[in-house]
């Protein structure tokens, strides 16, 4: 494994260490601030929508940049987002520090795919990408299970100084372990690894790879199934403690099941999207659809809760390394396809908390984000089939679909 990889990895944990820390936090945080559960929410759907306009906005600023030097400005301003979040002393202040620190995500896991996907020959792609990724699911089996534990016992302020403290280590792993040459805006020559010869550098031509329909086609679906999964995961902590009967120390260790799937996830989704993509990606959906729609039948148990949130982390996580390397291939390594697709799923985020907040506030329960989540996602499969369906008829006889 080329240690870049790991520095990516790095990067990821700590970034994902804020996006799904606040989830096991939700009903703290609300209480510190006095505001009422959806608004507490908007601390995650915020967060998203604000990930969807960094990711294109600082993308696009950064296209001609050496990729290493934008991925360490991307850390930092990670580092002081979270910063503003540990001290924030009212609700205005820490969703400033939620929203400085998502305009990072976006551009990082964009820049930092193609980084990863140009370290290893073209037959590991997915795998690479899943690697890096790998640090955004660790960071729900260690991170975010420790951060409700730190909550529970030290507060919520003590759980975002630590994801401070880990953005610093990360910063430090990407200056030291990502090659210099892997920085560079054009991925051109030979070298250990697979480079995405001749990927457009100037703003204009990265534009120029939105107009394939498979781009726009692989960002909806990335959309609607981050959206399906998100709308459910962002009131689950209420799941756990109002429908299933956990007590509020139980959160940490279900989130820990839950993070345990999306690890296994992510390492299963890169492996199949590898031998043959769009039919991994259709398995990965139509599962979690099944299974958010089965959770939401069997909330009110406690051993069907366990599996069952589980299974919504290996589901939901197996699309990931598959839709980042399908969109940036229709896009021809175009960087801003990559944000993009971050982005994509970022504001189907957004619309899945602010979904499921809905049906909570229209009174249909603390299970009907599970329900919503499973519409969501259905809407993904249709896309991801339409997807499929164009690119092999457009392609006959090349066999698996890569």
């Amino acid at each position: 494994m080329p240690s870049g990889l790991v520095a990516l990895a790095l990067g990821g944990f700590g970034i994902g260490l804020t996006e799904f820390l606040i989830a096991g936090l939700l009903p703290q945080v609300a209480s510190s601030f006095s505001v009422s559960e959806a608004a507490a929410g908007w601390l995650i759907s915020g967060y998203a929508l604000s990930v969807a306009i960094g990711a294109i906005a600082l993308t696009a600023a950064t296209t001609r940049l050496p990729r290493k030097s934008v991925l360490v400005g991307l850390v930092a301003l990670f580092v002081l987002g979270n910063l503003l979040s540990a001290i924030a002393q009212n609700y205005p202040t820490m969703m400033l520090g939620r929203i400085v620190a998502a305009l990072c995500h976006g551009s990082f896991f964009g820049i930092g795919s193609l980084v990863a996907r140009a370290l290893v020959v073209p037959e590991r792609k997915s795998r690479a990408v899943a690697i890096m990724f790998a640090g955004l699911t660790v960071a729900n089996v260690l991170g975010v299970p420790f951060g409700a534990l730190v909550g529970e016992r030290w507060g919520w302020r003590a759980a975002f100084w630590a994801v401070t403290g880990i953005g610093v280590l990360a910063l430090a792993g990407i200056v030291v372990l990502v090659p210099a040459w892997a920085g560079q805006p054009q991925e051109t020559g030979t070298g250990a690894g697979q480079r995405l010869a001749a990927a457009p550098t100037s703003l204009r031509a990265q534009f120029r790879a939105f107009r394939s329909a498979q781009v726009w086609l692989t960002l909806a679906a990335t959309a609607l199934s981050y959206g399906g999964m998100f709308g459910a995961f962002s009131y689950i902590a209420y799941t756990f403690t109002e429908v299933a009967g956990f007590s509020t120390g139980d959160v940490s260790w279900l989130l820990m099941v839950y993070g345990v799937g999306l690890v296994v996830g992510n390492i299963i989704g890169g492996r199949a999207a590898d031998i043959d993509r769009d039919r991994a990606l259709l398995v990965a959906l139509v599962g979690l659809t099944v299974t958010l729609f089965v959770f939401g039948l069997l909330a009110a148990s406690a051993t069907a809760t366990v599996v069952l949130v589980f299974l919504m982390g290996v589901f939901g996580f197996a699309s990931v390394p598959g839709m980042i390397t399908r969109v940036t291939d229709a896009a021809h390594g175009a960087a801003l396809a990559a944000s993009a697709n971050v982005s994509a799923s970022n504001v189907g985020n957004a619309l899945g908390a602010w979904l499921g907040g809905l049906a909570i506030t229209a009174g249909f329960g603390y299970a009907s984000p599970l329900y919503v989540g499973a519409t969501i996602v259905l809407i993904s499969v249709g896309v991801m089939a339409v997807a499929a369906h164009q690119t092999r008829r457009t392609a006959p006889g090349s066999g698996p679909l890569r």
